[in-house]
């Protein structure tokens, strides 16, 4: 239906005079103005009109130069309005509304395209304020004026759209703020205070009043606020938080408070101090305090709202039933947010505590995790992870678990548990990927534990081993989009990875993870991420990876790589932001030339007595300490000892200078995994183990494509 009228048809203006025609009773405002009782116009009846049926229309015409012609304000709701043929309409609205209500009043006349339903605030003569929904109608030609039609904000349709408004967020900071514009209907200040364990998440009940602190969650309007007052974010003082607390729960029950003028106030608060925080002007102001209150035995105070205006326009009590039904209405509202907001820092704790520490010598390692905004579904599952491995390699990992909250992050924390312990006993990430997926597939048969009623099949994962000797990255990937390798160069893309169904697949479905090996000279940036980051509607997916490819090409070999990682994020994370953002680079460093040693030796009996002589040689070269290039040298005869014996195929000797400590490595092609045991006093062998565990700081094993490496490292 077209929003203009035709010029064959009546104005607006005559549409909705004749309607309030039918609705005006006699004996109405109009009557009294027409017997000359002025007054009667600047009383709002606290009771409907005549009739029963209380009225809330209203219209007013205007030209195009925005001044009043004709207007039909009658009913008794708009009493008290100073309104006139041949002023200006802006006479009717608060200041710091004029200029935003006069562009949308030009933009009717010139686009003629109506302007409906907005909530909108007219000035009374006396100060006071009535809330209207108003709508701003083309007039029909040749008027070329408009029509603005008026509908009170009366008591019900308030009501319904300050609930309504004020449950559409989880953010405490976001609820209580609608609550406290709602509340601004009926006063000139609106504040709402909280007990700071809302703000934490924590439980309220059975908290001595005594103690209780609030700290000031939501004000309004925004204006600039006297020095010393309490404004959004500060703690109330404590005699203020004491004081409004044994306010409002009065005989141990929360109860509606009115402080009705200045010097009721002035008795009551006492303190100056006290005044300063919580008066919004001057004592000649009146206040109501209504409490938070969540239903239950004991009830709950959550915290307090309060509503000031000037003391020459009291409260009536049909407005003190209406402040305390919506207040009442909404406070689960505020509990609501209270319990996401604890369950939504559980969550990021946890995935904090999991965000990597630092790099080492061999590589430099910077992450950023923005999780998703406070009401979304909650924080997700993303995580990352780094660490060195005990061999001298690190281990990168980044995984996306299905869905949100305590369920998913229940699952992050295991998975990440287990890919950590599973990688530091020297599995390879194919392997670690193999037990991730039992362990998916177990963890949704669960009945008990964080875990219940939550499946994370087809979460994904990348794992991801840098070897700072060979300068190359190991991975492996469960259904995760692949990293970005960014060459010394400066060419940059993801590494071309087979896509995998992810963890947990239909046993039908599954398939054996791909291992993949790449080189990464020093200097090389390795980018592991979530779909977070690189999901837009407006663009695919390869869009999308491109888009952090071209972002993490500009990262110079100068910069400070989390300064650099936090700038790729602020780039290309989405807004608004509806999933967990996360982001890992990797810098390759890796080891000098000098600082690593490496020999190849024959299966022989021969082959101890030459590594010792080897590796003598070369730590007398390095200026090792005598101790320390004694224990080498003995561990390493040892080590290879084992291999002639238990081993067949060529041996391979590996030394490493870093700053802790000497690395040695011993490979061989056997599958036999080497274990400590006790010797009784005849055996012949079984003491070799005993001496590397003595030696040295940590040893162990990691399993290669063509056998085993024992490791172990002596401090020097």
């Amino acid at each position: 239906m077209d929003s203009t009228p035709s010029p064959s048809s009546s104005s607006a203006f005559d549409l909705v005079s004749r309607a309030l025609g039918r609705y005006i009773p006699q004996g109405g405002a109009a009557a009294a103005e027409s017997r000359g009782d002025r007054a009667a116009r600047r009383q709002v009846p606290d009771q409907p009109a005549a009739g029963g049926q209380e009225q809330i229309l209203g219209a007013v015409n205007l030209d195009r130069d925005l001044i009043i012609t004709r207007c039909n304000l009658e009913a008794p709701v708009f009493a008290g309005l100073e309104v006139g043929a041949g002023r200006p309409f802006v006479d009717l609205l608060p200041r710091g509304d004029v200029p935003t209500v006069t562009r949308r009043l030009r933009q009717v006349v010139e686009s003629g395209e109506a302007h409906v339903a907005r909530i909108q605030r007219l000035r009374r003569g006396d100060g006071s304020e009535l809330v209207v929904s108003m709508s701003i109608l083309p007039s029909a030609a040749p008027e070329g004026g408009l029509t603005v039609s008026l509908i009170a904000m009366a008591r019900r349709l308030h009501l319904y759209a300050a609930e309504t408004a004020i449950g559409t967020s989880l953010d405490i900071g976001e609820t209580a703020q609608s609550l406290a514009e709602s509340l601004l209907a009926w006063g000139d200040v609106a504040a709402v205070d909280l007990d700071f364990a809302v703000w934490t998440g924590e439980g309220v009940s059975g908290r001595a009043q005594g103690r209780i602190r609030l700290r000031r969650a939501a004000l309004v309007p925004d204006r600039v606020w006297p020095e010393g007052y309490t404004t959004p974010g500060d703690d109330l003082p404590g005699d203020a938080s004491r004081l409004l607390a044994q306010a409002v729960l009065r005989d141990d029950a929360p109860q509606t408070i009115v402080i009705p003028d200045g010097e009721a106030v002035e008795r009551v608060f006492g303190s100056p101090r006290v005044a300063r925080a919580l008066v919004p002007a001057d004592l000649s102001a009146g206040v109501v305090c209504i409490p938070l209150v969540l239903d239950s035995a004991p009830p709950v105070v959550l915290g307090v709202a309060e509503v000031w205006r000037r003391a020459d326009c009291p409260f009536r009590d049909s407005e003190l039933f209406d402040l305390q039904e919506l207040v009442a209405r909404t406070a689960h509202h505020v509990d609501l947010a209270r319990r996401h907001q604890r369950e939504h820092t559980q969550v990021l704790a946890l995935q904090r505590r999991l965000l990597p520490r630092a790099g080492g010598d061999t590589i430099e390692i910077a992450s950023v995790y923005q999780p998703a905004t406070p009401d979304s579904a909650g924080v997700g599952g993303d995580w990352v992870n780094s660490f060195p491995l005990p061999d001298g390699r690190t281990a990168l990992v980044v995984g996306d678990v299905v869905g949100h909250g305590l369920g998913a992050a229940a699952t992050m924390g295991q998975l990440s548990m287990e890919a950590r312990a599973l990688l530091s006993a020297g599995l390879a990430p194919d392997q670690v990927l193999e037990h991730l997926d039992e362990t998916v597939t177990v963890l949704d048969d669960a009945e008990s534990g964080l875990a219940a009623g939550y499946s994370a099949l087809g979460s994904t994962c990348c794992i991801a081993l840098y070897d700072p000797v060979g300068h190359h990255v190991t991975l492996s990937s469960a259904g995760h989009l692949p990293p970005i390798l960014v060459s010394p160069d400066g060419r940059a893309g993801p590494l071309s990875i087979r896509p995998h169904p992810g963890l947990g697949a239909e046993f039908a479905l599954r398939e054996p993870f791909d291992v993949y090996t790449v080189g990464v000279p020093p200097g090389s940036v390795l980018a592991l991420y979530t779909d977070g980051l690189v999901e837009d509607p407006a663009l695919s997916i390869d869009e999308g990876m491109g888009r952090l490819a071209d972002a993490v090409a500009t990262v110079h070999p100068w910069d400070t790589l989390q300064q650099a990682a936090r700038h790729v994020v602020s780039d290309l994370a989405p807004a608004p932001q509806r999933d967990d953002v996360t982001l890992l680079l990797a810098r390759m460093i890796g080891y000098r030339k000098g600082d690593t040693a490496t020999w190849r030796l024959a299966a022989r009996d021969d082959a101890p007595a030459r590594a010792r002589e080897q590796v003598s040689a070369l730590l007398r070269q390095w200026r090792t300490r005598d101790d320390t290039r004694n224990n080498a040298t003995l561990l390493v005869s040892e080590l290879v000892t084992n291999a002639v014996r238990f081993a067949t195929g060529p041996i391979t000797v590996r030394l490493i200078r870093s700053g802790h400590g000497l690395l040695c490595e011993v490979g061989d092609t056997g599958n036999g995994r080497p274990r400590l045991r006790r010797a009784d006093l005849l055996d012949d062998g079984g003491r070799g183990l005993s001496i590397v565990h003595r030696l040295t700081t940590r040893w162990g094993v990691r399993w290669t494509d063509t056998g085993k490496v024992v490791w172990a490292e002596v401090a020097r």
